[in-house]
């Protein structure tokens, strides 16, 4: 027999003994899986369960959450109509909050995140470590600052006071988000557009904004999830019913119709919504703004 019918026979006799060798692995592989599988869905059906009963409750006339069926076999929606009825002010006090501070979080962070990725000026990272320590600040004491400030200039139970408020709380994390994403980004492409006669500025937008669509769209998603679901900011700086966002309506809700727990729970389902709609809708854009300042 020759070397190269030699060889050949070691590499096909190599090639089925590295085969037998790796389908126990992939049987054991498969093993360990369909038991982590079960216990994820476990997990997962106990986290959307309360989110079942919400709606179940809503669709349901019966008096009490704990008293409701496990599936509404007579659905009805005067739940809902009650809600619309009643929290309705607040759903569109809620979404001029949200998108307002929104708006003024992505003016004042995205600049401010530009700066503090391109230029090196002496105090950045005692800048960073300032904005990283208002993170772990909590909300109330925050509220609590604000609320005599506010009280002095006229700003209380106004929406002009809740979104300021509001765009405080953000402003910090939206900016560490997008600094991390624009860091990432080439020099070259910005020293290019100078070098064609474009000035700072509009290097930052022509370039730069494009570019980080991704963080910025994640940013603004948080920004409104975060305006839209806050209660204490909305708790501390409001007294009357002039402006009173969702979260504070369902709070108040719920001490006036303690025994019909329909609406207080189509009140919950309608609030749900948008954060729901814009999660869907916006999710690979959160995932490549949160991802894309890790790795360089």
């Amino acid at each position: 027999m020759s070397v190269g019918a030699v060889g050949a026979a070691r590499r096909i006799r190599g090639r089925s003994e590295a085969t037998t060798t790796q389908a126990p692995l992939r049987k054991k592989g498969r093993g360990r899986s369909i038991p982590l599988t079960i216990l994820g869905i476990i997990f997962l059906g106990i986290m959307i369960f309360p989110v079942y009963w919400m709606i179940n409750t809503s669709l349901q006339t019966t008096a009490g959450a704990a008293t409701a069926t496990w599936f509404p076999w007579a659905p009805t929606f005067a739940g809902y109509r009650a809600a619309l009825s009643q929290q309705g002010q607040n759903f569109v006090t809620s979404m001029v909050i949200g998108l307002g501070t929104v708006l003024i979080t992505l003016v004042v962070a995205t600049p401010a995140a530009y700066g503090l990725a391109r230029f090196r000026m002496r105090g950045t990272r005692a800048l960073l470590l300032v904005l990283l320590v208002t993170q772990m600040i909590p909300t109330i004491v925050v509220a609590n600052a604000l609320y005599t400030l506010f009280n002095d200039v006229g700003l209380l139970n106004s929406y002009i006071g809740l979104i300021l408020a509001d765009a405080a709380v953000q402003v910090p994390f939206a900016i560490l988000l997008m600094r991390a994403f624009m860091e990432s980004i080439p020099p070259s492409l910005v020293e290019a557009a100078l070098v064609d006669g474009a000035g700072d500025f509009r290097a930052f937008v022509s370039i730069v904004v494009p570019i980080s669509r991704n963080a910025i769209v994640t940013a603004a998603l948080f920004t409104f999830l975060g305006a839209w679901g806050d209660f204490l900011v909305a708790l501390t700086l409001t007294s009357t019913d002039a402006v009173r966002p969702i979260t504070l309506g369902i709070y108040n809700y719920i001490g006036s119709n303690v025994t019909d727990w329909g609406p207080v729970m189509a009140t919950s389902v309608l609030a749900s919504l948008p954060a729901a709609v814009l999660l869907i809708f916006a999710q690979k854009y959160i995932a490549a703004g949160a991802l894309g300042g890790a790795v360089k």
